[in-house]
């Protein structure tokens, strides 16, 4: 078996999440991951979807300006909104705890920006994504154990699709990798908009 030969046009991942990455390798991309090391503790905006929109920006043309090629860099960032509150990773382990007992049989909407930035041109194309997140009702052991995992502590919201916290969640509404890390179905109308197909970067075995 050969390996897969890269595409023609360079995609580069700037963020670390290794969920993302495994939804674009697993989409038949290959991406190479520069993190962006923005500081996102002073970025301010006037409403969850303009504030993870911004910090995607900020993170695709950090990595975009360290580069001089065809690449084609992808940032994202991540929140919960929760009952007019937005979310993003816990502080701590107690703060998840406290996060988790207050999600109990609600609702939210995971929003995730995403910033598609052509090195060549120096184009972009951004927009949110949104998918309604239907929490259970785990009991505070349930709560307990899931945060002594350490697994809500690296991501925003304090919880994820695919991992421990799957049992916990009651269902979605909309794009479930958007919850995840990464909508394909928005990335790849954000390539069309550079006017690159999503296909064209598939890795060819």
């Amino acid at each position: 078996m050969t390996a897969p030969r890269p595409s023609s046009r360079p995609l580069v991942l700037a963020s670390a999440s290794p969920a993302r990455l495994r939804l674009l390798r697993d989409a038949g991309l290959a991406p190479h991951v520069i993190v962006s090391g923005v500081d996102e503790s002073g970025v301010q905006a006037e409403d969850p979807r303009s504030l993870v929109l911004e910090l995607a920006r900020l993170k695709a043309e950090a990595v975009a300006g360290q580069l001089a090629g065809d690449e084609l860099v992808v940032g994202c960032d991540s929140m919960l909104e929760l009952g007019g509150e937005v979310l993003g990773k816990p502080r701590d382990a107690a703060d998840a705890v406290d996060r988790w007992k207050r999600m109990r049989g609600q609702s939210g909407t995971l929003l995730t920006g995403h910033v598609v930035v052509d090195v060549t041109t120096g184009q972009s194309a951004a927009d949110v994504a949104a998918t309604v997140v239907r929490f259970g009702t785990p009991s505070d052991e349930e709560v307990a154990a899931y945060v002594a995992t350490g697994e809500p502590l690296h991501v925003a919201g304090a919880f994820t699709l695919d991992g421990r916290s799957a049992p916990f969640l009651d269902g979605i509404d909309g794009d479930a990798g958007n919850v995840i890390g990464l909508s394909l179905p928005l990335l790849r109308t954000l390539l069309a908009e550079l006017g690159v197909p999503l296909h064209s970067l598939w890795t060819v075995s």
